[in-house]
């Protein structure tokens, strides 16, 4: 096969059947001048697909946690009034007056035992992470898209081979009972005929359902219905050369590593932050108070202070230590997590790889098989013609042809998605490294239009 993967080839199956061309294929008819390409499935994938819209909101969601973070470096302000009826009685004289007061309380933390710092190093590690969850999301949609879109022309491939089959197979009945009209055949012959194309009949209402589900996985996939659909599916150009140097990609290109990677990070400063509890707290705390009527006597009073307040933690129970033993499990889970991310990617590129390499020599055989039997089905008819063969051998053979035929078919279509599948293992199947037409969805945008927010409940987007 060479470098350009297509399912062209289809139409070498198709045409066997008396000239049928790619064109005739139902439901995905194929157009040079105004199919949708693959690259274009991905794109409308890319912008459509509910299930990586969602990854990017949680990503957006995930963003939050900075300033969450951040705010430790921020004052805490707060206000409060009271108001109400002050009644007296002292030696039988009674007095009454109304008493009210606002006050205001500012309080800045100093020293936290580096928690602030450690805990937004924390936040940032889990965005990366989160960021690479995405581009895994982004891969498996991408993936998903390829495959839906490969199924289609498959399917539809397979329903036009089922129809050539039973126009094959009604024409040998009509044929059949034209030599026992004349006395030249037996009712066996037609029975056995009829037969044969009642099961090409019902062949091709599965081959039918299966397209119906092939097209309803499109739509949800890609997010719209299957129009036209074009044949050339190139994925070679972006395939490795060697199993050696897809296990060199895949170790800094994998999102899933990375992704790892940075929650080892996340956990390390888990633990920093956790240990800062044990650390003294420094705050400085101030407040004005304005009393209207504090007493019967005074019409306003002023109240303003100041104090540098320091917290010594000396023991709580307990809960601080166990929460940092919990912590530092949770750290050594992750660093074996990071292994098993590491493992299952080279497993995964490995598969991939060999069943990349299989496909290419199941269509290699597969071919070679459809020729072959192409001729044979045509030594046969003729040897039928001088009454060195039967009818059977004829169905036999039509039916050994449709069979190599679905295999080539199902062959291209395996050596296309483990194309995908290889170039998502190794962690180069998206927008950018495929170059799709699309608008890039930028994860760092609403980073950055929140990180220094220090108030405001509307998110960027106007919500």
């Amino acid at each position: 096969m060479s470098g350009r993967s297509t399912l062209k080839v289809v139409a070498i199956a198709l045409g066997l059947f008396g000239g049928v061309s790619a064109s005739a294929l139902t439901g995905a008819a194929y157009s040079t001048a105004h199919a949708e390409t693959i690259a274009q499935a991905l794109a409308l994938a890319y912008t459509n697909n509910p299930t990586l819209n969602a990854a990017r909101a949680q990503l957006r969601s995930v963003d939050e946690g900075v300033p969450q973070a951040l705010s430790g470096w921020r004052p805490t302000i707060t206000a409060s009034g009271s108001a109400g009826r002050i009644g007296s009685d002292v030696d039988g004289f009674k007095s009454y007056y109304n008493n009210s007061s606002i006050s205001l309380s500012i309080s800045q933390i100093v020293f936290n035992g580096f928690r602030t710092v450690n805990s937004t190093r924390q936040a940032e590690a889990l965005v990366r992470a989160q960021r690479e969850s995405l581009m895994a999301t982004e891969q498996d949609t991408l993936l998903d898209a390829a495959s839906a879109y490969v199924d289609v022309i498959r399917d539809a491939a397979l329903v036009s081979l089922q129809r050539s089959d039973l126009k094959f197979l009604q024409e040998q009945v009509r044929a059949a009972r034209d030599r026992f009209d004349v006395g030249e055949g037996t009712r066996t012959d037609v029975s056995q005929a009829e037969a044969r194309a009642a099961e090409a009949r019902a062949s091709l209402n599965t081959a039918l359902a299966n397209l119906n589900t092939s097209r309803a996985v499109y739509r949800q996939v890609v997010g719209i219905e299957v129009n036209s659909l074009s044949a050339d599916t190139t994925i070679s150009r972006y395939v490795p050369k060697s199993l050696e140097e897809a296990l060199q990609l895949s170790e800094t290109r994998q999102p899933l590593i990375r992704q790892a990677q940075h929650q080892v990070d996340a956990a390390i400063f888990n633990i920093k932050a956790i240990e800062g509890e044990l650390m003294p707290q420094v705050t400085l705390d101030g407040s004005f108070t304005r009393t209207w009527n504090p007493s019967a006597n005074t019409d306003i009073s002023d109240n303003a202070q100041i104090f540098g307040n320091v917290t010594i933690p000396l023991y709580q129970g307990g809960s601080v230590s166990s929460q940092i033993r919990q912590a530092k499990e949770d750290l050594g889970q992750t660093r074996l997590q990071l292994d098993v991310a590491r493992d299952q990617i080279r497993a995964n590129v490995i598969s991939a790889w060999g069943n990349y390499q299989a496909a290419e020599a199941s269509i290699v055989a597969a071919q070679a098989a459809v020729e072959a039997q192409q001729l044979a089905l045509e030594g046969v008819i003729e040897e039928q013609r001088v009454g060195q063969r039967t009818t059977l051998d004829v169905l036999d053979a039509q039916q050994e042809l449709v069979s190599q035929q679905s295999n080539l078919v199902t062959a291209q279509r395996n050596r296309i998605i483990g194309g995908f599948q290889l170039v998502a293992a190794i962690g180069g199947l998206d927008a950018d490294s495929l170059s799709l037409n699309v608008a890039r969805y930028d994860p760092t945008k609403h980073y950055r239009a929140v990180r220094d927010q220090w108030y405001g409940w509307r998110t960027p987007d106007g919500r």
